[in-house]
């Protein structure tokens, strides 16, 4: 089942080092735009005593909209991703489709710097955008990694784009927070300014260390030479990988422990923020603070799990960062709010987030590379991966926003998330033990497979 990747394929370090450096220029909109400072400006600047939004006709709690807005953004990539994925590996042109998005999510953080609550529909549409950018991008990004390291180097090239994310996005988080703390300080006046010129910030960082990423990068490596039915050809390709699936049912049983854990994973990292404002009642400068110590401590994370995988193999590592998610789950349910010392507990809880955070989406990446048949046409089994992602976080978000209007608390939603890490330990459990019979997989045998 596991394989390397064609053996015609050259691995190049300067081409590595440009495929990781993406995560520097994208990982800023994750977290200044999805985790950090985008949420708790979009919720200052809508509140009211009503805490209602008037969008698309409508009257919504402003945090229940942007749940929905962004389960939208991502059923608009689960829905053109495989197709395009398809596209993109008959035509061999999944550079092209990542310049793409890539130019489209920091457009739409360009946008942004226009929103100052009083065009909402402004920010919500602009949102949705470079969602869809950040996302559709990662599709063609993560098909790259079987193409350009050998399965032996996919953990920890997988593990040092994260690293290169979470670096880079502090640098800019703590250059844009010392604008919005001595922008007054500077003579601006407008007191969203400073945060609506973070997010420009964004965008041009995003755009520029790009293209370092494009430069580097192999177009058409196949030397595919499509004809004309394109999207026809495109339909063929995702529907033969899907045909195939049935042939690996440990790929597939995977995918199943990878929804389930991105249920948890993406819900609890795009919600962090307005859980601890809204719920817990700390202010933005507490929030930022524990989004700063995430980031930091998933750069050890990340290069921590490649090693723990390197040792004990990538199914038992996956476990023990997926149960440590749970405990988060019921930590997070049972943060006291009366507690004078809550602050230092959501320290803490993110602190611990950060060491999971890094290792659980870096080596799922490596382990589903890893775990792909030898084969061309990476971007439509990518594909399937990110559709798994996005389904996952459709539905997180989803419940998140829906139990928290039926219930008026987010508590209860951050518990349900810990049934989503219980279900994808379960899940891994099985593959662990199904591997160690097998002979082939689950423990670390030498030759860094799951």
């Amino acid at each position: 089942m596991l394989s390397s990747p064609l053996k015609t394929m050259e691995y190049n370090k300067r081409t590595q080092n440009g495929w990781a450096f993406y995560d520097w220029a994208n990982s800023v909109y994750s977290l200044v735009i999805s985790t950090a400072i985008f949420p708790v400006y979009y919720s200052s600047v809508t509140a009211s005593e009503t805490n209602s939004v008037h969008f698309l006709g409508t009257d919504w709690e402003n945090t229940v909209i942007y749940s929905y807005v962004l389960s939208f953004s991502f059923v608009i990539v689960a829905l053109i991703s495989p197709i395009l994925g398809g596209i993109a590996d008959y035509t061999g042109s999944k550079k092209k489709f990542m310049q793409f998005f890539a130019a489209m999510g920091a457009l739409s953080c360009g946008v942004l710097f226009f929103f100052d609550g009083t065009n909402v529909a402004l920010g919500l549409w602009a949102t949705i955008f470079a969602s869809v950018g950040f996302w559709g991008s990662l599709v063609f990004y993560n098909a790259f990694l079987p193409e350009i390291a050998p399965v032996e180097q996919q953990d920890r090239l997988s593990a040092m784009g994260f690293s290169l994310g979470y670096m880079g996005s502090a640098i800019l988080l703590i250059g844009n927070l010392v604008l919005i703390n001595k922008g007054a300080d500077w003579g601006i006046t407008d007191s969203t300014l400073p945060a609506r010129i973070s997010f420009l910030t964004v965008a041009i960082w995003w755009f520029g260390f790009a293209q370092i990423t494009f430069r580097r990068l192999p177009d058409n490596v196949y030397g595919r030479r499509p004809d004309k039915h394109i999207i026809k050809m495109g339909f063929r390709e995702i529907r033969a990988v899907y045909q195939s699936l049935p042939a690996f049912p440990q790929l597939r049983q995977f995918l199943i422990a990878f929804l389930l854990l991105s249920v948890g994973v993406q819900t609890i990292i795009l919600m962090a923020s307005v859980f601890g404002q809204k719920e817990l009642g700390l202010p933005a400068e507490n929030l930022i603070l524990t989004i700063l110590i995430i980031q930091l401590v998933a750069i050890v994370g990340a290069r921590l799990f490649a090693r723990l995988s390197e040792r004990y193999g990538n199914f038992r590592a996956l476990i023990g960062a997926v149960f440590v998610w749970m405990f988060i789950s019921v930590a997070a349910y049972l943060l006291p709010v009366t507690s004078p010392r809550v602050d230092l507990m959501y320290y803490s809880l993110g602190g611990l987030v950060g060491m999971v955070m890094g290792g659980i989406q870096s080596l799922s990446r490596s382990t589903y590379s890893k775990m792909l048949p030898d084969t061309k046409d990476h971007a439509s089994y990518f594909s399937f991966f990110d559709l798994t992602e996005k389904i996952a976080i459709i539905g997180g978000t989803f419940v998140f926003g829906f139990m928290e209007s039926i219930t008026g608390s987010m508590k209860l939603s951050s518990l349900a998330m810990g049934i989503f890490f219980l279900s994808s330990g379960l899940v891994l459990i099985s593959m662990e033990k199904k591997s160690q019979l097998a002979g082939t997989l689950g423990s670390h045998d030498g030759r860094n497979r799951p």
